[in-house]
């Protein structure tokens, strides 16, 4: 659990009034080795078995693919791994240095509950993660040019990650990732932009996610300071709520199962949310490798196959009564094109409606899609892709062609029948990502950890602050899961910390601010250029 780690030194942290918890230096207790390492080998295993049953009705893999298949998942699970001590460590922070629990169990219990996170998460962050990238290069993951993209932008992702870790420096890595997605982005614009081949960058998402990015730390700063101002009010007679706690002082029953109770939510909240990013990307890697196996959702039975191509019908005629057959790979085009350049041309929607039709004829002339031939289920996972973001293009634009209440629900029903192919996650998926997030979280804890409670305010944090700023991150960041938004734990929980601090008046430390804010601004063009020349650095070699 790394605590014999000595904290990053910082000769302006200690100020008159600032008092050092111990609780953080509390030792490692003796069986967590052993069952640390009995965990990760339990795991390693149930993975294999699974991953086996999944490859044995596929063509055996070259050794070339299995070294590319194992290296691509070792540096996705990296990337996990160093979220997990990363970002996890602020939520351990508030119960540490409010004695609420001792660290080696705060961060434990921290590990386990970001473990069930990730285990029950939908997947609407995962594949919200994967809009922002190119459709061409989504569509062709499985070429030199996917490969590159997923290995240069977990490698500029973890590079900066480690980087800011090291230093102490409480950066997110929610940034710090679609920082690296959008350098990928941009650099195959640019190499692509003469042909006309590429969509750039997708600003619509960007934007969604950008602003869920930039709101989340202004609200856990605002609500954490009137949460703080709240409790102040309501419990202005209980003074040991507002004063530092002495040595390693437990606080009152009660505050101390709040604050237990959030460091709990907002270490699942964390699981559930930051956890879906990593799927994501290993998804595609998985997809890009071994398209038989997980292309589509195998769990789909026969009788799901048929409705959707009942649903398929139906939602053509909904779309263009005059029906007319169009070549698939003509309708290809025009979709692709419309993604791409998002200029509405009088052939988009008969071309959608000939997808879907043929797309219905398709599926459901199978059994079962384990029938489904290798040179068949790339393509129709791709026109399944192509079919879900066209409409969700021209139903942001309003485009759509009108429809009665009934053909409404008839569209609806279609759309979720896509997704239900397309957005879903293996088990053994989740269960890897869950481990990696959730020891990671015990490993390397210390340094996030010292910052958020000992340099963010010039005192140390009172019972009251820690249990304001918990609450709020805890529901800002479940009810942006929920929402399927992508947040950041550092940035919401620091705010909020520095949201209570101001509401203390117990002044903030500008010099360790200061340093936040500017990993803050710099993550952005930091791992854009990292990802982007790693991306075209890694080009040259695929050809």
């Amino acid at each position: 659990m790394n605590s014999n780690l000595p904290p990053v030194s910082d000769s302006n942290h200690v100020e008159a009034g600032h008092v050092q918890s111990t609780n953080v230096h509390v030792p490692t207790p003796k069986f967590f080795m052993p069952v640390f390492f009995t965990v990760i080998i339990a795991t390693l295993i149930y993975i294999a078995v699974q991953v086996n049953a999944d490859l044995a009705h596929v063509p055996a893999l070259s050794l070339y693919s299995v070294i590319l298949l194992a290296t691509a998942l070792f540096i996705a699970l990296g990337f996990e791994f160093v979220n997990g001590f990363h970002d996890t460590a602020n939520a351990v922070a508030t119960v540490i240095y409010t004695n609420a629990l001792p660290a080696p169990v705060a961060v434990m219990w921290a590990g386990f509950c970001n473990f069930l996170g990730v285990m029950v998460a939908s997947g609407a962050v995962a594949y919200g993660i994967i809009a922002l990238l190119p459709v061409e290069l989504i569509m062709n993951v499985s070429s030199g040019a996917g490969f590159a993209m997923v290995f240069a932008l977990l490698i500029a992702a973890i590079i900066w990650n480690l980087g800011t870790w090291f230093l102490g420096i409480p950066a997110s890595s929610s940034h710090t990732l679609i920082g690296s997605i959008l350098g990928v982005g941009i650099m195959n614009h640019l190499i692509n932009a003469a042909t006309g081949s590429t969509s750039g960058i997708d600003m619509d998402q960007v934007i969604k996610v950008g602003k869920a990015l930039l709101f989340s730390p202004l609200i856990g700063f605002a609500f954490a300071a009137i949460l703080f101002l709240l409790v102040k009010k309501v419990f202005k007679r209980q003074l040991e709520l507002f004063q530092p706690p002495e040595g390693n002082k437990p606080p009152p029953p009660i505050i101390r199962a709040i604050l237990i109770f959030t460091c709990t939510g907002v270490s699942f909240a964390h699981g559930s949310n930051d956890g879906q990013k990593g799927m994501g990307l290993i998804m595609l890697v998985l997809i890009g490798l071994v398209p038989m196996a997980y292309s589509l959702n195998k769990s789909l039975d026969a009788q799901q196959l048929q409705t959707f191509e009942q649903l398929s019908g139906q939602t053509s005629s909904v779309l263009y009564t005059q029906h007319t057959d169009m070549q698939d790979e003509k309708a290809r085009v025009i979709l692709t094109k419309y993604i791409q350049t998002k200029q509405q041309t009088p052939d988009v929607v008969p071309a959608l409606a000939s997808l879907t039709d043929h797309l219905g004829q398709r599926v459901g002339s199978y059994g079962s899609l384990k029938d489904i031939p290798e040179d068949a289920i790339g393509n129709i996972r791709n026109d399944m892709y192509l079919s879900t973001t066209t409409f969700k293009r021209l139903d942001k634009a309003e485009a759509l062609p009108a429809m009665t209440a009934d053909q409404q629900k008839v569209v609806k029903q279609y759309r979720d029948s896509l997704d239900s192919f397309l957005q879903y996650i293996p088990t053994w998926v989740k269960v890897a990502v869950a481990l990696a997030l959730g020891l990671g979280t015990m490993v390397g804890w210390k340094r996030i950890v010292v910052t958020v409670g000992e340099r963010i305010g010039k005192h140390h944090m009172t019972y009251g602050q820690g249990m304001s700023a918990e609450l709020v991150a805890m529901s800002t960041i479940a009810a942006a899961d929920g929402l399927g938004m992508p947040v950041s734990t550092t940035h919401v929980l620091n705010s909020a910390v520095a949201g209570t601090m101001v509401a203390n008046k117990s002044g903030l430390n500008f010099n360790t601010v200061k340093t936040i804010l500017s990993a803050w601004v710099f993550t952005l063009p930091a791992t854009i250029c990292l990802s982007g020349g790693l991306y075209w650095l890694f080009l040259q070699f695929v050809g």
